[in-house]
């Protein structure tokens, strides 16, 4: 059996010194992307209402919509990460920012309905691409004991943008169309590319795999540390053949199958009750005579939410341990749930809720993302991470339609909110098995 190659000698030069300005930059370029990432993943769904009267179509016409731009996020997690392993995170994080970019910048010149669907599918390609090789990068630029809050503080940018583009949409909407709003959202993250390409290094650990690289790796490790000698820092040897081949099969290797498929489990059941909730919750809310600015506020909460809990998520990590937080956030949201499903409506109650719902269940995605960079090893970071997002949006497509199925079934709140449960068990379930889970030597190659 071939063997995954461990952290580079670079990885230990890190380590060992304290975190310098540079490495912050590079932090802060990837929780900018992340930002973006969020704004244009939402942007969307607050705009149904004035874009479907502009197109002259029904709101509900936007279901295939939404649909092709999570199935383009799906596709872009499952093949873009692992040609990042192959060709560089750099590379393929540039290639991702330029098409969410140009083709949210192409969404707000649609005239047709056919031309929408196909653009938001290729939108999603983009969005989807980006975020594993920010959580790659992330990691890979901060010494092992900030890995974990290196990785949820990025996370954290993604409900920030979601925020943001809440926010953007009540201020702009007034004053302009909607297409001003598509406009911000492209071109703001093509002129991030400018800045990437200027401003953010090669990933060290890809480069200490790439001889023929050896001069530019020279140049970032003398930005971050002028005092290290790179001779002391070579490595025997580049990336094996079998892993430029296929990096993907290597998430089944060396017993990394068994922590592989238990890690995708409680990523798509964590997705399908995030998305559910973004989703339907306004609709839920008018069930039950809540005003549609309830259904905003809870959006807004819940999102604020997750920037809370993705900011704390690598924090308590570092003190409890990874899975234990994990099983008491799963534990937590099944409790809310049964709350939520057997007390009345009430508005004042409903809405903390909401925001203690969006630090569990977003808090636990930032913690799954510092999971899986813990799992797989440098060489196949940017694969497994990948595939973990690309599968969970399986469950991120499938909730939404259930949620719908649910509603046009007519079925009540306290009935929403008890199915609500079966993907939470699911999830503290996996990850419990994680826990359980036998050690592997990929394991041991560490951050």
């Amino acid at each position: 059996m071939h063997d995954i190659p461990a952290r580079s000698p670079l990885a230990s030069v890190i380590d060992n010194r304290e975190i310098g300005a540079r490495q912050y930059e590079v932090l802060g370029l990837c929780l900018l992307v992340a930002v973006l990432d969020g704004f244009d993943t939402q942007l969307m769904g607050f705009l149904v209402k004035p874009m479907a009267d502009s197109l002259s179509i029904a709101p509900s016409s936007f279901g295939p919509v939404f649909a092709a731009a999570l199935f383009g996020l799906m596709v872009g997690a499952l093949a873009l990460a692992p040609l990042a392993d192959l060709i560089g995170r750099k590379r393929v994080l540039l290639l991702s920012v330029l098409i969410f970019g140009a083709f949210a910048l192409l969404t707000a010149l649609v005239e047709r309905y056919d031309d929408l669907v196909w653009i938001r599918f290729m939108t999603g390609l983009g969005l989807g691409g980006a975020i594993p090789n920010l959580v790659a990068l992330a990691s890979e630029y901060m010494p092992r004991r900030s890995a974990r809050i290196a990785v949820t503080l990025v996370f954290c940018g993604m409900p920030l943008g979601a925020v943001a583009a809440g926010l953007a949409t009540q201020w702009l909407l007034g004053l302009w169309s909607w297409q001003v709003m598509f406009v911000v959202g492209g071109v703001l993250p093509l002129v991030t590319v400018g800045l990437i390409a200027i401003r953010l290094p090669e990933s060290m650990e890809f480069l200490a795999r790439s001889p023929q690289r050896r001069t530019e790796r020279d140049r970032v490790l003398g930005a971050l540390f002028p005092a290290v000698d790179p001779t002391g820092t070579d490595r025997p040897q580049a990336l094996p053949a079998h892993l430029r081949r296929m990096p993907v099969g290597q998430l089944f290797r060396q017993g990394l199958w068994r922590r592989t498929l238990l890690l995708w489990l409680p990523y798509a059941m964590n997705l399908l009750i995030l998305y559910s909730i973004m989703s339907w919750i306004p609709t839920v809310l008018a069930t039950v005579a809540a005003p549609l600015s309830a259904g905003v506020l809870a959006i807004v909460l819940f999102s604020l939410g997750g920037v809370l809990g993705s900011l704390l998520q690598g924090h308590v990590m570092n003190r409890y341990g990874a899975y234990p937080v994990l099983l008491v956030e799963f534990a937590a949201y099944l409790i809310l749930v049964v709350l939520m499903s057997v007390l009345p409506v009430e508005l004042d109650r409903f809405l903390p809720m909401m925001l203690v719902l969006g630090i569990l269940v977003q808090g636990a995605q930032a913690g799954l993302n510092a999971v899986a960079v813990e799992i797989y090893p440098p060489a196949i970071r940017s694969t497994g991470v990948g595939w973990a997002l690309g599968v969970g949006r399986i469950g991120s497509i499938l909730g939404p339609i259930a949620g719908g199925l649910m509603l046009s079934h007519g079925w009540s709140l306290p009935q929403i909110f008890l199915a609500a449960l079966v993907p939470g068990a699911l999830a503290l379930g996996a990850v419990l098995a994680l826990l359980l889970a036998p050690k592997t030597s990929a394991d041991s190659a560490g951050v």
